[in-house]
């Protein structure tokens, strides 16, 4: 499995997905920045979650809140005293590490001394000199402090004379809507229940940034807050519909199934917000892993920010939000991950059409032929009036083929010396590698039908 994830990350560079951020300089750990694929892949991720939380329903209006808010926000909501973790310093080069990521080394640990003591085995005091962690390399529980609490927010400093004032950069965007709450009530016609969906950049100190992308300090988020009568039997009920809801939605994008499970949090894990929540959880390479998760918060954050709701029938209440929130770089990762395939000799990224880069590439059979090359110009122009597409005309077909195959295009259109004489053009399929000849006037409708498919 470490292979795939090293021949992702290659590919992820040498196509323009993805880049070490600040990589000229060596980096910045927990930080990236996404190349031409890239953001295209990000941005239809982006654009086919908005279309199935807001425009296909009529109970849900949008948001963009700003990053940077009032500190006593994080104060009502909670974060500047839950939204820690444990956490141990190394005495000599002060690095921090997760004090439970020890904890479960350190259990390891006591099962491999345990073993040699019952096979009375030597080298028990070998074992017990280092504790093997992946994150803290070879520290031992000698070389750390005890565990102490450290603030996941991000402070930055405002202000043009000292002292600046403080403030944090958010750590989910989940706030923005509840302190917006009144003002898109008085300013809609929204009626409980109803939703308010964001999507946004949000910043952890996370201690331990790693696994590509998974685990970043900067990242983006899809979030929908529902919110709904103080109902736990409806709570419940939109609960299970909202699972089902996310859940189906991966898959109607080309996920596998056999790759997706729920997992529900123990109650030692549980936010300080919730009641209950579920994980949708990716089998990744590097095992199963959190990308989504539901959660029923019930009044907690309006009731922290004092903001009520007043129904049609008079009645005053504080309501309960069920939560989905999802991260769009976890998202894009594991699209990217269960779309990869080394079949053979090609490399193939079988990305769902819509959420491809590019959904076409053109290309004129031979570059040194001006009427062929005006030709594919001309198809390319019309494709692209409705949809991104590629225009290559370097080297030889079958390379331009793998290249395209390599980046998740659906569709290759070849120009040839039979196009000028009947109108006609070669369609490839990526997955199939089907060839077929296409009327040029039937290009845009088959491959509109194609995506909406």
């Amino acid at each position: 499995m470490q292979n795939l994830m090293d021949g992702l990350t290659a590919l992820a560079k040498r196509r323009g997905f993805i880049f070490q951020g600040s990589e000229i300089y060596g980096g910045f750990a927990g930080f990236w920045d996404y190349g031409p694929l890239g953001v295209e892949l990000k941005n239809n991720i982006k654009k086919e979650w908005w279309k199935s939380i807001v425009y296909s329903r009529e109970d849900v209006v949008g948001l963009d809140a700003a990053i940077i808010m009032n500190p006593i926000v994080w104060e009502k909501s909670g974060h500047l005293k839950a939204f820690t973790d444990p956490l141990v310093e190394c005495k000599h080069c002060h690095k921090r590490y997760r004090a439970d990521q020890f904890k479960e080394a350190s259990d390891e640990l006591e099962k491999k001394l345990t073993g040699h003591r019952v096979s009375g085995g030597s080298s028990s005091k070998n074992l017990a000199e280092i504790l093997v962690c992946d994150v803290a390399g070879t520290h031992t529980w000698k070389d750390v402090t005890q565990p102490k609490t450290f603030n996941l927010l991000t402070e930055v400093y405002l202000g043009t004379t000292e002292p600046k004032q403080k403030a944090y950069l958010r750590g989910e965007i989940t706030q923005g809507v509840f302190v917006n709450f009144k003002n898109v009530v008085d300013s809609t016609r929204v009626k409980i229940p109803f939703g308010i969906a964001q999507i946004g950049k949000a910043f952890r100190n996370e201690i331990t940034a790693g696994n590509f992308t998974f685990r970043s300090r900067e990242f983006e988020q899809m979030e929908l807050e529902y919110f709904v009568k103080p109902d736990a039997k409806q709570a419940d009920r939109l609960f299970e519909m909202w699972k089902k809801t996310r859940l189906d939605w991966y898959m109607s994008l080309g996920m596998q199934k056999v790759n997706l499970r729920f997992r529900q949090h123990e109650d030692k894990e549980r936010a300080h917000y919730a009641v209950n929540a579920e994980d949708i959880e990716y089998k990744a390479p590097f095992g199963w892993s959190e990308f989504e998760g539901i959660h029923n918060r019930t009044d907690y954050d309006l009731k922290s920010h004092g903001l009520s709701y007043k129904d049609e029938d008079g009645s005053e209440y504080f309501p309960w939000v069920i939560e989905t929130s999802g991260g769009v770089d976890r998202t894009a990762l594991f699209f990217l991950i269960d779309a990869y395939i080394e079949d053979g000799k090609r490399t193939v990224l079988k990305l769902h059409p819509r959420l491809a880069p590019y959904k076409a590439a053109v290309f004129p059979l031979l570059s040194n032929k001006p009427e062929l090359v005006s030709k594919a110009r001309e198809i390319y122009a019309t494709l692209c009036s409705r949809f991104y597409c590629a225009w290559d005309d370097r080297g030889n077909i079958g390379k331009r083929y793998f290249a395209q195959d390599e980046i998740g295009t659906p569709w290759c259109v070849t120009v040839d010396f039979d196009t000028l004489k009947d109108n006609t053009v070669t369609v490839r399929d990526r997955d199939t590698t089907k060839q077929e000849r296409q009327p040029i006037d039937s290009l845009l409708p088959l491959f509109l039908e194609r995506l909406n498919a």
